[in-house]
């Protein structure tokens, strides 16, 4: 790629920025667009990336500010200008990016390597409605299989407490509240009783080892505490429920353990939140391929779920690209749109349940 378009996605990313409410990250994003040089060999290796820098390729700003942000948390030469510190002026944040790119040479070369990699506790709130659908519908306690899990940390979603839409669901008495958010009519109430839980990665992360809470938080907008706090607390969570998480192709994976054989008394359900779109297009063909080989199985005592919370293929007529919540149930493979939201599942306008 060209240094142009190298750029380009900083300034791309800092407009993803402003509207998800990250008006630090998305200075940092602006800067750096702007005054990145050759004069370091940080901005040597940033602006001859070989690969895509784009936010749905390698997403290039969102590692380079995740290695800001790791610094700043371990009291780097750019930690006093770092939230939860008061935003400096574009001299001083700038001066002090310059000085981290060339005293931590190595540390952020190191951080560049590897993509991005989030756990985004808020995007339970979708998933539990979506769930709270289901068990109105079939009645039935939930097996689940989580795509691209990262940490597991959703699949504790049972774990945390809800108000959504002014329906109570999960634990009331839980570290982790979430409520979004709400338009539209409520979901419908009522228990949602997880009896088995699994999920997969290409790189999972072991929530309870100190370096995936690290780099989980380095991932976080540095300026939004409330997902700070969150994490923090799903985290403790998952150190007491550690989630069953398996280093596979998601494809294989499901291949593998969602089986054909219905099973009876239980409603199984495959879901994923910002995550399919990074599948390849082949991998994408084979999940959906064995969720209908599979649904095609199904019956209403034996039913089949895929619940996808995942970006919006196109921005709204204001410029807004949402994430939408949908479910496809089985027997039938009837998909129905269920809401549209916050990326990061801080606010939802739900459509209703299907009849």
């Amino acid at each position: 790629m060209t240094e142009a378009a190298v750029r380009d996605a900083f300034r791309q990313q800092a407009g993803v920025c402003r509207g998800l409410d990250s008006s630090f990250t998305a200075q940092v994003c602006d800067l750096i667009a702007e005054r990145l040089d050759r004069t370091t060999t940080v901005g040597r290796r940033v602006l001859d990336w070989a690969g895509d820098p784009r936010a749905n390729a390698d997403a290039l700003p969102l590692r380079l500010c995740g290695a800001l942000h790791a610094l700043a948390q371990d009291d780097g030469p750019n930690a006093g200008v770092w939230p939860p510190h008061p935003t400096p002026d574009d001299e001083v944040l700038w001066t002090a990016i310059v000085v981290a790119f060339a005293a931590e040479v190595d540390f952020v070369l190191d951080w560049l390597t590897s993509p991005p990699q989030t756990n985004e506790v808020g995007r339970s709130g979708p998933l539990m409605a979506g769930l709270l659908v289901l068990a109105d519908r079939f009645g039935l306690p939930f097996e689940l299989f989580e795509l691209g899990a990262s940490a597991g940390l959703n699949l504790n979603l049972d774990r945390y407490g809800f108000d959504l839409g002014g329906i109570a669901a999960g634990d009331a008495a839980s570290q982790v509240q979430l409520s979004p958010r709400w338009t539209g009519p409520a979901p419908p109430a009522g228990r949602v009783d997880v009896v088995a839980r699994q999920g997969v990665d290409l790189n999972p992360l072991d929530p309870t080892k100190p370096e995936t809470a690290r780099r989980l938080t380095a991932f976080v907008w540095a300026d939004q505490r409330e997902r700070l706090d969150r994490l923090e607390a799903a985290l403790k969570i998952a150190r007491a429920y550690p989630p069953d998480l398996t280093a596979e192709d998601g494809a294989a994976w499901l291949e593998r353990v969602l089986t054909l054989a219905p099973v009876v008394g239980v409603c199984r359900v495959v879901m994923h939140t910002i995550a399919l779109q990074y599948f390849p297009p082949e991998g994408q063909a084979r999940v959906r391929s064995h969720l209908e080989a599979v649904g095609a199985q199904a019956t209403d005592k034996a039913p089949l779920a895929w619940l996808a919370y995942e970006a919006a293929s196109a921005p709204d007529a204001e410029g807004r690209r949402w994430a939408e919540l949908s479910l496809t149930t089985w027997p039938g493979g009837t998909t129905h749109r269920l809401a549209r939201g916050h990326p990061h599942g801080f606010a939802l306008e739900w459509f209703g349940a299907p009849t």
